[in-house]
């Protein structure tokens, strides 16, 4: 059933290389690795969607977009996984990553109410920083290590589960 699903939902390949923003990559798109469902390519991709999630700069597209085609990667399923920090919930995301930063380097924690404006990211962001990277950097190594090893148990789980129903079909 989740097969069917993302078959239908993911766009053509073919129909993504005549679109003018992706004719640098060429042929590198029509790689039947960046689209088909098998377990190294989404494993590995929920996991560096994960990772990519918690840079704090709005490059998640590109950057999972990029990784995705230089490590063979699923690219739907990175792109989809970095939709987990969104609008609604980039502000506990990276609060808990400035947080675990701030606890890591053994800082006290600055309180501050964002203001956009030059004068704020010049003033306001620069005892936060230090904190919110670390936090980031750490957040996205073990998240996507995690991410990464709960996807291929579970897969490994499935497939061990299916094998056994199909070589004892009455056996619940």
């Amino acid at each position: 059933m989740p097969r069917q699903l993302l078959k239908r939902l993911v766009p053509d390949p073919q129909a993504l290389r005549q679109r003018w923003f992706l004719r640098p990559f060429g042929a590198r798109l029509a790689d039947p690795q960046l689209w088909t469902l098998h377990r190294r390519g989404v494993t590995y991709a929920f996991g560096a969607g994960l990772a990519i999630c918690f840079i704090p700069l709005p490059v998640h597209m590109v950057t999972a977009g990029t990784v995705a085609i230089l490590f063979r990667l699923n690219i739907p399923v990175v792109v989809a996984t970095t939709f987990l920090v969104n609008p609604l919930t980039v502000w506990p995301a990276y609060y808990g990553a400035y947080r675990l930063g701030a606890a890591l380097l053994g800082e006290p924690r600055h309180p501050f109410h964002f203001v956009l404006s030059w004068n704020w990211l010049l003033t306001g962001l620069t005892p936060l920083w230090r904190p919110l990277l670390l936090g980031c950097f750490v957040c996205a190594t073990v998240g996507g290590f995690c991410g990464w090893l709960a996807l291929e148990l579970l897969w490994r789980h499935q497939v061990l589960t299916r094998y056994q129903a199909r070589r004892h079909p009455g056996m619940p």
